[in-house]
């Protein structure tokens, strides 16, 4: 008798068959996966009891018992300090308050080209802003081994700011002036006066600050800053402007040098002198006109200029302008004839503006060591406000250079907070 045995069951044919197990690779991935997700679920519960715990430390209102000894840092600090401390460190980078002397120049150069003071006025001066802060970005970003030796408290040697942010930062507010340039007058306005001002500002911090044309690319940036206001204009008219704000900024550029070692010799005497040449080029050939009152618009903005209470920023701005906007003196141009309120101001801000700068130069020029220079230059940045009113005012606008004068006190305030240099 035959004895039958049983066949193992064959992979594929009918019947139950045998569980496949998982390959070696795959149990790993698997396991893998399943410990990511352990650790996402206990950091979700970590995150969950310290918010808890905070916003209970918070409302405890409890003092440590122990002090944490100098020099230490705890670690942890709520969000609001943290962003509070970040935008200061950003606005000790860019010299925020220092911009307070930027939209000047721009007034000037649009006033002296006869445009009106409105909506792309604005946005030549937010785009100048814009390069003025890249500017002061780059300048730390470039000059950062430096100041780790001479001025470590600055953002970047600080460690407060990053080298790589602080170069993003200037990178990107560059591309903010070029679009609010090209925004306020297309692709004129951008290719012939906001990228020459651009490239300038970047020079002068890349290649050009250390050189001996370092002072003369300053004072290019700043007078190509009043030349920027004049937009697609031709820039003739705002030629004496330019050079006045460029003169100056030359010497302070040059004083500015010292006020880390405080070896500035004779170059205070060198800025009083400019501070008395600049201050007769503001107010010489000027001259009453009798028997007249504000002079006639000469724009077409002007003349269809509403005489009742402005509405809107331009027309509130036109409206301290007096409703004009008239040609400075150019090149070959015949002087301006002001009426008695713009004689006065144009008189009174450059008065302001000479006390400003040279009693601090005075200073630096009788014990020039590092604090009276600093102090002088800062007095400077600060002079261009009166200085612009000048200009200003001698267009015709007795209204708006008082108000740019009214900002005086104010970056004075803000400068004990922020340095300007």
């Amino acid at each position: 008798m035959t004895t039958a045995t049983a066949a193992p069951p064959v992979a594929g044919a009918s019947g139950a068959s045998a569980p496949r197990q998982p390959s070696p690779r795959r149990r790993t991935l698997r396991e893998l996966t399943r410990g990511a997700r352990d650790t996402l679920t206990a950091c979700r519960v970590a995150a969950r009891a310290a918010s808890t715990a905070f916003r209970t430390a918070r409302g405890a209102e409890t003092t440590p018992s122990v002090s944490p000894r100098p020099g230490y840092d705890a670690g942890y600090r709520p969000r609001s300090v943290a962003v509070r401390q970040h935008a200061t460190a950003v606005a000790e980078l860019v010299r925020a308050p220092a911009a307070l002397t930027v939209p000047g120049d721009v007034l000037a150069g649009a006033l002296s080209a006869d445009r009106p003071a409105g909506g792309r006025t604005l946005l030549l001066a937010a785009s100048s802003v814009s390069l003025y802060w890249a500017g002061m970005a780059l300048n730390d970003w470039a000059d950062r081994e430096e100041d780790a030796r001479e001025r470590p408290e600055r953002p970047v040697p600080s460690g407060r700011i990053s080298a790589g942010a602080a170069l993003g930062i200037a990178g990107g507010l560059t591309a903010a002036g070029l679009g609010l340039g090209a925004l306020a007058g297309g692709r004129r306005v951008l290719l012939r006066r906001t990228l020459p001002l651009a490239a300038t500002v970047w020079a002068y911090d890349l290649g050009l600050k250390h050189t001996p044309l370092g002072p003369v690319a300053m004072a290019a940036a700043r007078a190509l800053d009043v030349l920027h206001g004049t937009g697609p204009s031709p820039a003739g008219p705002a030629l004496h402007a330019a050079a006045t704000v460029g003169a100056h900024t030359w010497a302070l550029t040059r004083l500015s040098r010292h006020e880390v070692n405080g070896t500035a010799g004779h170059e205070p005497l060198l800025s009083l002198a400019v501070t008395a040449a600049v201050t007769l080029a503001a107010t010489a050939g000027t001259s009453y006109a009798s028997g007249r009152g504000r002079p006639e618009p000469t724009s077409t903005a002007a003349r269809q200029a509403p005489d009742g209470p402005p509405a809107t920023a331009s027309a509130v701005l036109r409206h301290l302008a007096g409703f004009t906007a008239r040609s400075g003196p150019g090149i070959g141009t015949d002087a301006p004839r002001l009426p008695g309120r713009s004689l006065a101001v144009t008189v009174l801000t450059s008065t302001v503006y000479a006390v400003t700068c040279a009693r601090a130069q005075w200073a630096a020029l009788r014990d020039p060591d590092a604090a009276r220079t600093r102090a002088a230059v800062g007095a400077g940045i600060h002079a261009l406000l009166p200085l612009q009113a000048a200009l200003v005012s001698r267009t015709g606008s007795p209204g708006l250079a008082a108000l740019l004068a009214a900002v005086l006190p104010q970056a004075a305030r803000l400068a004990r907070k922020v340095s300007p240099t």
